[in-house]
């Protein structure tokens, strides 16, 4: 089997991945809510898979690291589908049962991603594609898969109800399992043996290797801040403005479709373009136009055109930012230390998630929807210009050259 093919069959199995996930995750909340009639239970299921899958891949990587990232991925995606098969098989169990078997599948799917990212950059090298273009195309994959995967969720809970829709997602991780051990093979010294190493000595090495970067942490705490204030538009300023100003649910899935568009053509663009650009700068720029003028014009104008067609804008400027700081931690942190580092950029970029909910319901409590909306616009301008004040020395070297 050529280089090449082993490349695509482990990227596919990654976006198979992303699109059954994206199932699973209207599948369970729809589940618990036809079973229960609870919301408060839909959330705690939701936040029992999301803080496994954060901590999942900071806890276990020096674990994969030791074990293998090959085998670490066969592993855990076996036991991500034996957990949705579990939820599919025994709903009768309870509600107790449901948590546990979900926070089983959010553990074992967060390491599972992070050593898939691993394999990605020896098998591309191996292949003769430049990793800027595999992070870049990646990241167009995976939103696709997201609006795909939203849809066919939708539908396939409709035509074989929730349960039926959790086997698919169960079925898609057992494929995955199966291309990467028949199809994938990591080329040889890929990824260094390591000295055995107390574990607590090896958590740190992921800390450690980020800490001493000089560009990695303020694209960490960039990235933090993107995630943070999404979260916080996304989950209740786009909402509570479109129900209190335009009065339509179509507006909610016009105004968040349009920025998914996009970010997709933007990763379209970008793969193409993305060799040719200074990975550190480009990263910046599309940060900082990716995230406050989405908000700025929300607090600023009701037309709808204008704001979807900035929303637009901040979605192509969005495609930018993962596949830089994909290409750079692939570049600039060994490949032994890769798994570790992987989970702890993931953990520390995703806190924002939770944390700009919460923040973003008490803001519009507190100062009223416009105000927290332009407040929100401007903490979001300048979190993500600062770094261009303060990291002048960082952005000084020569573009980072992502092979």
């Amino acid at each position: 089997m050529s280089a090449r093919a082993r490349f695509v069959a482990l990227f596919a199995a990654d976006v198979v991945s992303v699109l059954g996930t994206r199932v699973s995750m209207l599948a369970i909340p729809w589940l618990v809510l036809v079973t229960t009639g609870s919301a408060t239970k839909m959330g705690l299921v939701a936040g029992a898979e999301m803080l496994p899958y954060v901590l999942s891949g900071v806890l276990a990587a020096p674990l994969a690291d030791r074990f293998g990232v090959r085998r670490a991925t066969i592993v855990t995606d076996t036991g991500s589908a034996l957990a949705m098969a579990g939820i599919a098989a025994a709903p009768a169990l309870g509600f107790g049962w449901l948590v546990v078997l979900v926070a089983v599948a959010g553990a074992t799917r967060g390491l599972g991603d992070r050593v898939k990212h691993v394999m990605l950059r020896p098998l591309a090298e191996e292949a003769g594609i430049r990793v800027i273009r595999v992070t870049s195309a990646y990241e167009g994959f995976s939103r696709t898969a997201m609006l795909l995967g939203s849809a066919a969720g939708g539908l396939l809970i409709a035509w074989v109800g929730p349960l039926g829709a959790i086997w698919v997602d169960a079925v898609s991780f057992a494929l995955c399992a199966l291309v990467v051990a028949t199809l994938v093979r990591l080329p040889d010294g890929a990824i260094p043996p390591q000295a055995p190493e107390r574990y607590l000595v090896a958590l740190r090495g992921g800390f450690r290797v980020l800490w001493r970067d000089d560009l990695l942490p303020s694209m960490i705490v960039m990235l933090f801040a993107l995630n943070m204030f999404n979260q916080a538009g996304v989950a209740v300023f786009i909402p509570v403005w479109v129900e209190q100003v335009l009065h339509s649910p179509e507006a909610l899935g016009l105004v968040l479709g349009t920025f998914a568009a996009g970010a997709v053509l933007g990763a379209v663009v970008f793969t193409a373009i993305a060799p040719k650009l200074p990975m550190y700068q480009t990263f910046m720029l599309g940060a900082l136009l990716a995230g406050a003028p989405r908000w700025l014009v929300l607090g600023l104008t009701h037309d709808l055109v204008v704001i979807c067609v900035v929303t637009f804008l901040c979605g192509l400027a969005m495609a930018s930012v993962n596949p830089v700081i994909g290409a750079m931690l692939y570049e600039r942190v060994p490949p032994e230390l890769q798994a570790r580092a992987f989970g702890v950029c993931t953990a520390i970029t995703f806190t924002g998630i939770p944390i700009g909910g919460v923040l973003g319901g008490l803001a519009v409590t507190g100062f009223g929807l416009n105000t927290a909306i332009l407040v929100a616009g401007t903490l979001c301008a300048a979190a993500t210009a600062a770094p261009w004040l303060w990291s002048r020395r960082a952005a000084r070297p020569a573009p980072v050259e992502a092979r």
